[in-house]
């Protein structure tokens, strides 16, 4: 353990602390910065995981369980240069991810569901909060929002067409705006379906894309206010990216929605395979996110709409086309 702690203390000496930056701008807005800072005087979360000193692409996984725990105390990914995601376990089985430019230590937050998980990484590194990046209305992702927003002071974004329904909104975004992140471009796509007015953020000089409720690791978000045809375009979107983009994802569903895409193709190799290791990275309970755009294509059953093995199973007739294919597999995991 004393090991241990001598190189938790040396991962955390040698991360930047929080600094003021530029303010970041978006296409046709004025430029907006949150009006209060504040300085926290904790130490610095010591981070339990050597390696981190010597692997440029590192993700750090239930720190809080060597101290009984219940929950991940991080789960922190470097995913370019100078952009680091951790991962934020919230409620029962949401994902909260926070954004950290090592250059300027701006800090945002993807859908905070809470805010208390979010404040106590927060303040174990000495961060304040810059941003709060909303996917959709919902409140188990934006249930955070407001408590955050005045602790920190911190601006909310999210979809313009939820201007009336994300708490504490501040600046909206649409379909093809770009905004800045510190330093990092961020390239906004409506992605209806889940809900009219869902957004994702993809970041594409880091390969991220958070996805909130529409892509998820096997499956896709049921479909509470948009159709069929909106998932699968919303869907095909997203998979135009390259494969080896990041998918962070609203919820730790992978393990359950395995079970479903193995009743339907259970022929699949690659499927197969995931299943396998998603059920031992459960069994050790780390996380299965991020997943990729790559093996999402492979195994996920709502981007293999033209799966034969599929179709026969479900009992699709061949006409169908690819949205009224996904409409099928929908109802049959709601149902399963």
């Amino acid at each position: 353990m004393r090991m241990l702690s001598k190189a938790c203390s040396l991962v955390a000496s040698s991360l930047p602390r929080c600094s003021s930056s530029a303010a970041p701008t978006i296409r046709g807005q004025p430029s907006l910065l949150p009006s209060v800072r504040k300085e926290w005087l904790d130490k610095p979360l010591l981070y339990g995981i050597g390696t981190l000193l010597v692997m440029p692409l590192t993700t750090l996984h239930g720190v809080g369980r060597m101290f009984g725990a219940g929950r991940f105390l991080c789960n922190m990914t470097s995913v370019s240069s100078s952009l680091q995601i951790e991962l934020v376990p919230c409620l029962q089985d949401n994902y909260a991810y926070i954004l950290h430019d090592v250059d300027t230590g701006t800090v945002g937050v993807v859908d905070p569901s809470e805010a208390t998980p979010i404040i106590n990484a927060l303040e174990k590194r000495n961060q304040n909060l810059t941003y709060i990046l909303n996917t959709h209305h919902h409140y188990d992702h934006t249930g955070g929002n407001l408590e955050l927003k005045a602790k920190y002071g911190a601006k909310v974004i999210g979809s313009a067409k939820d201007r009336d329904r994300i708490p504490g909104i501040d600046i909206t975004l649409s379909e093809g705006d770009t905004w800045m992140f510190a330093g990092h471009q961020v390239l906004v796509m409506e992605t209806p379906g889940h809900t009219s007015g869902h957004v994702c953020y993809h970041f594409p000089g880091s390969g991220a894309i958070f996805t909130g409720d529409t892509l998820f690791s096997l499956s896709c978000g049921k479909l509470f206010e948009g159709t069929p045809q909106q998932m699968y375009s919303s869907l095909q979107k997203i998979i135009a990216l390259p494969d080896e983009t990041r998918v962070y994802c609203g919820h730790e569903y992978t393990l359950s929605n395995s079970k479903f895409a193995l009743s339907i193709e259970p022929g699949n190799k690659d499927l197969q395979e995931y299943a396998a290791n998603a059920a031992d990275l459960r069994k050790r309970n780390t996380p299965t996110v991020p997943t990729t755009i790559g093996r999402e294509k492979q195994c996920n059953p709502f981007l293999r709409t033209s799966s034969p093995e599929i179709k026969n199973t479900l009992s699709i007739p061949d006409h169908f086309d690819d949205a009224r294919v996904l409409e099928v597999v929908r109802r049959a995991k709601d149902n399963f």
